[in-house]
């Protein structure tokens, strides 16, 4: 079933717009070993913490390219650049021993990012993974859709791309298919997808048993999305997920708490940190006016017209519905302990700050 889907996503995921903001940080690393677990297939790869792990990772893989990546949470490494003086953060070599020589100036050094602060983040751990070509890249996820009152997939034929551009002037090449929560993904659903993205002859039925794989591991963890860009056909004929997205709804971390263990929270902002203690949703932005906000919608809609009327939002901060008074009152001691903070705008009512 082909349709339009939005492209209103700000951040290159056309399935975001449809979650709320989660809490969870994983490194790609840890959502392949996710992935791995449930039987996808991943490209073989180890991860290491010093150099010498990291030549010696190579090695063991004997594979006849090998990818290094460092492992941060924010996007860009292709293109970012080390303080090391090293350009890039992700590297393609067949030799093992080269391998050791770029941890070396990756491992323990800052890579600057367009999405990292100004000064970078210290990368701490390396992915050293089997290099596979890629002949055929496609867009698949599984989320949860508030229309569709349960989790649907989202494919096209278009991927290793952003989405949202297909979404925008392709939007013939996204096809969806709604999940019957009871019976979960059927055969036929999950040929037809494949079909849909491309996949033919016995490339078909290894992609849909991709698929129904990847909805197990979508209930095994209780996600909201997975998401995978590229879904990838090798020249050799193997389907393979070589890079996933996987969100999770933090009202499940009771029955989930070996996922949520691996929550690295290194990389996040120190407010943003202390917000989610007591679960207030905060995003702090460059502006000077503060927002304290009841409802994410008109949270978005307060940051919206102080910006259409000349000023700038200094956070983004939704109480939530069911927000207690110790909640209000730790919002208020973020709010005013920000500097850049001279006014503030309480729903319907503005006042400068003392």
């Amino acid at each position: 079933m082909a349709g339009p889907m939005s492209a209103g996503a700000a951040n290159g995921s056309l399935c975001s717009w449809l979650t709320p903001r989660r809490w969870l940080n994983l490194q790609e690393y840890q959502s392949k070993k996710l992935m791995q677990d449930s039987g996808v297939a991943v490209q073989r790869f180890y991860v290491a913490d010093t150099a010498s792990e990291a030549q010696e990772a190579a090695k063991r893989l004997n594979a006849k390219e090998i990818v290094l990546k460092a492992q941060i949470l924010a996007g860009g490494r292709g293109k970012g650049v080390f303080d090391s003086g090293l350009k890039g953060g992700v590297h393609l070599t067949k030799d093992p021993a080269v391998v050791g020589e770029l941890a070396k100036k990756m491992l323990g050094f800052n890579l600057i990012t367009k999405q990292t602060p100004k000064d970078g983040v210290k990368v701490k751990t390396v992915m050293v993974a089997e290099a596979l070509d890629i002949s055929r890249e496609t867009y698949f996820a599984i989320l949860m859709d508030r229309a569709c009152n349960g989790p649907v997939m989202v494919g096209s034929p278009q991927g290793g791309m952003d989405i949202e551009e297909v979404a925008a002037t392709t939007p013939e090449l996204i096809f969806k298919e709604v999940i019957d929560i009871y019976k979960g993904v059927q055969d036929d659903q999950a040929l037809r997808m494949a079909a849909n993205l491309g996949f033919k002859g016995p490339l078909q039925r290894q992609a849909a048993d991709q698929i129904k794989r990847l909805y197990d591991l979508f209930l095994k963890v209780d996600a909201t999305q997975v998401e995978v860009n590229p879904l990838g056909e090798t020249p050799e004929g193997q389907v393979v997920c070589f890079d996933a997205k996987i969100n999770f709804d933090d009202n499940a971390e009771f029955r989930q708490k070996d996922v949520f263990a691996m929550d690295d929270m290194t990389e996040s902002d120190a407010t943003e940190m202390e917000a989610a203690k007591w679960d207030l949703k905060y995003i702090g932005m460059d502006g000077n006016i503060a927002c304290f906000v009841n409802g994410a919608g008109l949270a978005m809609a307060t940051c919206d017209i102080i910006d259409l009327h000349g000023g700038k939002p200094a956070n983004f901060l939704d109480l939530g519905g069911g927000v207690k008074e110790r909640q209000v009152y730790e919002a208020f001691k973020l709010l005013t302990a920000d500097p850049k903070v001279t006014a503030s705008y309480q729903q319907k009512w503005f006042h400068l700050l003392p």
